[in-house]
């Protein structure tokens, strides 16, 4: 009864607000919608779909800038505010012209824009193909080489250490990694399961031998930090798609717990309990950052590095192109044949005509007189 009650009150509050077979192709901000009701909705409907904390923050900043910039350079009356295509068209078209943002940038604030419109206000945005979009060429991503990446784990202890080495290992995402939970590890068959990753899909990867014994020993430790919280009134974990009131003593289980869990307990910003959340991801990216700087990597290194570096290698040793797609979740075998032009850039590079012409077996002192 209660699930029946919620459909119909989800009914009437998001998809009966508006009647889309009058709305036109401008919206009347003001009179019907304030901005902080707009803001509202928005969260609401992003909620309802399921995106991620860090999505729906992003959408909603995007939606003030919005709202911001009509204000501002339309100089458009907040008392009675058409808003329409025309509008987010020329609002893209400032982002790449005046504020000079790269096409990534461009493209989630379009993204945000449409489904404000879209899945808020019920609007269809049209004559989006005239907007000025901020163009990206094709990139090759960065790689470290085997050498770089020993290197680098040398600047790292402990538990980051293991992060680090699950993210270049396991070839996992950041957010996959902080997010994994005690029971997606199958230390038996050596694998560990990706839990609504990028898409919303399910996924298997490697589990690396070299981490097994430091991984076990990692979680006696955090199951002691659990049965502590426990002891104090806490221990409960965010369980995901409302699994949390259809199994109201599930997340107390250690099954579901963070493998990587914060320091300390914190609010959450959604239900407002006390709980204790998995690791900040900024920790890591610091201490990617750090560790790439101390070990001399002149490369534009980041935490993504490390998957890049993961297909790229696993390539080198002959796996095939389509088991590295399964075991990053690309949806598309495209998406991985990037990785195919990093290994030939790096291993069929032709020699060069400098090299040719002074020989083989060259040092500095011998090349110096040559020059001479």
């Amino acid at each position: 009864m209660e699930q029946a009650w919620e459909a119909v009150k989800i009914y009437f509050e998001h998809f009966q607000a508006i009647d889309t077979k009058q709305v036109s192709d401008v919206s009347y901000f003001g009179h019907n919608f304030a901005e902080s009701d707009i803001i509202d909705r928005a969260r609401q409907a992003l909620r309802l779909k399921h995106y991620s904390y860090a999505t729906e923050r992003a959408y909603l900043d995007w939606v003030r800038r919005f709202f911001v910039y009509v204000q501002n350079e339309k100089k458009k009356d907040d008392a009675k505010w058409p808003v329409g295509s025309d509008d987010v068209k020329e609002y893209l078209s400032y982002l790449t012209t005046k504020q000079k943002v790269s096409s990534s940038t461009q493209n989630q604030a379009f993204n945000a824009l449409l489904f404000l419109f879209r899945d808020v206000l019920g609007i269809e945005l049209s004559g989006l193909s005239k907007v000025v979009r901020a163009k990206r060429g094709p990139k090759l991503p960065v790689v470290l080489t085997v050498e770089e990446v020993r290197g680098l784990f040398q600047f790292v202890k402990e538990r980051n250490l293991l992060i680090i080495q699950l993210l270049y290992g396991a070839g996992m995402r950041l957010m996959e990694v902080v997010r994994l939970r005690v029971k997606d590890i199958d230390f038996d068959s050596g694998l560990i399961f990706v839990r609504s990753g990028k898409g919303d899909k399910d996924r298997s990867t490697i589990l690396p031998r070299v981490t097994k014994e430091q991984l076990c020993g990692h979680l006696e430790k955090i199951e002691i930090l659990h049965k502590k919280d426990i002891d104090q009134g806490h221990g409960e974990v965010y369980l995901p798609n409302g699994l949390g009131r259809k199994y109201p003593n599930s997340a107390k289980e250690w099954g579901w717990q963070y493998v990587f869990p914060a320091s300390n307990l914190s609010v959450d910003p959604r239900s407002g309990k006390v709980r204790r959340h998995h690791i900040s991801p900024s920790t890591i990216q610091k201490t990617v950052k750090e560790a790439v700087k101390k070990a001399g990597i002149v490369k534009p290194a980041t935490v993504h590095t490390l998957r890049h570096s993961f297909a790229t290698h696993l390539l080198m040793n002959g796996v095939n192109i389509r088991a590295i797609q399964e075991l990053l979740g690309h949806k598309n075998v495209e998406t991985t044949m990037i990785y195919t032009h990093v290994l030939r850039e790096m291993a069929n590079m032709p020699k060069s005509p400098l090299d040719n012409l002074y020989g083989e077996d060259l040092t500095r002192e011998k090349v110096t007189g040559l020059l001479k």
